[in-house]
């Protein structure tokens, strides 16, 4: 599904962060943009409304019937691969995936439901809370954990609250590729945050990669629809002889190497990162 306006401009920063050898940087160009006042008021907001619990879950239930009916849509071309390799795994996890569309939270949704018949809880950057229309309602109304980089946010507000969600046994999304890059097929470097908390908490990682399959039909001027298959990669443990340092490192070049070999497996060819429009699924136009 595609949510906003043009593309052209996302995909020339595309190109432009490859050529840099910036793997992990901005690509969207309306991303809202908070100075500390603002981003302390969107979290105040955040915060508060979870404080009324019965604002709260009105707010909440509202928003995932919207998500169900969305992915009524949606899930029926999201098929899965690997469930297999989730059977020891019963307790509290972080997912990590690649980030390629606004909505790609709902294939992993999907993974998790089915597995577990739960929902999954997602990490957000905080300037997400501050999206106009709907996203940005789903955003303050889903099971959102909103993360600020700021250190004294993650030592007293972002990791409690990870704790808190992780000890009850749930399941956490954190895209350790850190920034979205839209339709982009190809697994970027893996950011050590999501398995630093890992290790800290002694949890797993929940592996996945999400390949992205061209239809036939038009979902716009500039794109064809997709379909999703989630491969469900072996799970990652911390090993506790070491600090969560150094498995942060020792985890995140396993996730790479785990999501490089699918993308190869299942596009049948070598990961390099020489652009290509290929890389860009469902792209019609070929001169950007």
């Amino acid at each position: 599904m595609i949510i906003g306006g043009s593309k052209k401009e996302v995909i020339k920063n595309i190109k432009k962060n490859i050529l840099n050898n910036e793997l992990n940087k901005k690509v969207e160009i309306n991303d809202p943009k908070l100075n500390e006042d603002e981003l302390n008021k969107v979290l105040n907001r955040f915060y508060g409304i979870r404080k009324h619990k019965i604002i709260y879950f009105l707010e909440s239930r509202l928003a995932y019937l919207f998500i169900d009916i969305l992915g009524l849509k949606l899930n029926r071309n999201i098929k899965i691969e690997g469930l297999e390799n989730l059977k020891n795994i019963n307790n509290g996890a972080i997912v990590t995936s690649n980030h390629f569309n606004p909505l790609d939270n709902m294939a992993i949704r999907k993974m998790i439901k089915k597995r577990y018949q739960k929902n999954v809880y997602v990490v957000s950057q905080e300037t997400n809370l501050a999206m106009p229309g709907f996203l940005g309602y789903l955003m303050n109304s889903l099971n959102i954990i909103p993360l600020c980089k700021g250190p004294n946010y993650i030592i007293n507000t972002f990791k409690p609250e990870l704790e808190k969600v992780l000890d009850k046994n749930n399941y956490v999304l954190i895209y350790p590729e850190e920034e979205m890059w839209f339709n982009y097929r190809k697994p970027r470097t893996c950011k050590r945050g999501a398995y630093q908390f890992a290790a800290e908490f002694d949890v797993p990682v929940i592996s996945c990669f999400v390949e992205i399959i061209d239809l036939p039909k038009d979902d716009n001027d500039e794109f064809k629809e997709v379909e999703y298959v989630v491969h469900v990669l072996k799970p990652i443990y911390p090993d506790k002889k070491k600090s969560a340092r150094e498995n942060s490192k020792i985890m995140a070049e396993i996730d790479y190497k785990q999501k490089k070999e699918a993308y190869e497996k299942a596009y049948n060819k070598k990961l390099d990162y020489k652009f290509s429009n290929d890389d860009i699924a469902g792209l019609k136009k070929k001169d950007y």
